[in-house]
């Protein structure tokens, strides 16, 4: 459950703050990287409540939702509850998470994979992030490391999704790869591989090898973090 303070009626309104810690206009003159996530969510909020600025909601908001990505990855039923929110900033919230995604997406596709790790780890962080259950993706790529296609390819259940490495060779023969990357979440928000993904990992490279197609990543999704089997020396 989460719980909200009272309204402080000495609060000051941000069009009162100096211009230079308001946070549009700090956006404008120093860039979206300099604010706070607070500072970002109260933007995004446009107003605050009674009693409340933008910028008092959202450190509100973060702190009882415990970071700014649980509270993106809250359903509409929990979110809508909160004062100050409800549909139409729900709604507004996935279309900015869908742009994001699909920004992200044609970034991959237009690139090389290899050299744009961080593209792939934000992709992977804002599709997997706020799954409640174990998903497992494959990302397609050709000789040059471009991306092909982008596959949601099991689901699973809290703990666990089942992976049959055949159905991975079919798909990747399907789309002509020459490499893949794989990822999976962990619901529980520890982004550390288990003795179960190392065997899965190791059966699935011996099966494309089969067919000449390599395996260059797997990644682990957890909470705010994506953990890479390559860059810690597991592939």
């Amino acid at each position: 459950m989460l719980f909200f303070t009272e309204p402080d009626i000495t609060y000051m309104a941000i069009s009162d703050w100096p211009k230079s810690e308001r946070p549009r206009e700090k956006l404008l003159t120093k860039g979206a990287a300099t604010l706070s996530d607070a500072e970002l969510l109260a933007i995004f909020l446009r107003t605050g409540v009674v009693g409340k600025s933008a910028v008092d909601l959202a450190r509100e908001l973060i702190k009882n939702f415990g970071s700014l990505a649980s509270l993106c990855a809250a359903s509409q039923s929990t979110f809508c509850q909160i004062p100050g929110l409800g549909a139409a900033k729900y709604t507004q919230l996935q279309a900015v998470m869908e742009m994001a995604r699909r920004a992200l997406n044609d970034e991959l596709k237009n690139g090389d994979a290899l050299h744009s790790p961080e593209a792939v780890r934000n992709f992977l962080r804002l599709t997997l992030n706020h799954k409640e259950h174990e998903v497992f993706i494959a990302i397609f790529l050709d000789a040059r490391n471009r991306t092909i296609a982008i596959e949601e390819m099991f689901n699973g259940t809290l703990t666990q999704a089942s992976v049959y490495p055949r159905e991975v060779v079919k798909r990747a023969l399907f789309h002509n790869a020459a490499a893949i990357i794989f990822a999976h979440n962990h619901p529980s928000g520890v982004a550390e591989p288990s003795e179960t993904d190392k065997i899965l990992t190791e059966s699935l490279m011996k099966a494309l090898a089969l067919v000449d197609v390599k395996v260059l990543d797997h990644f682990i999704v957890g909470n705010r973090t994506a953990m890479s089997f390559a860059e810690n020396g597991l592939i």
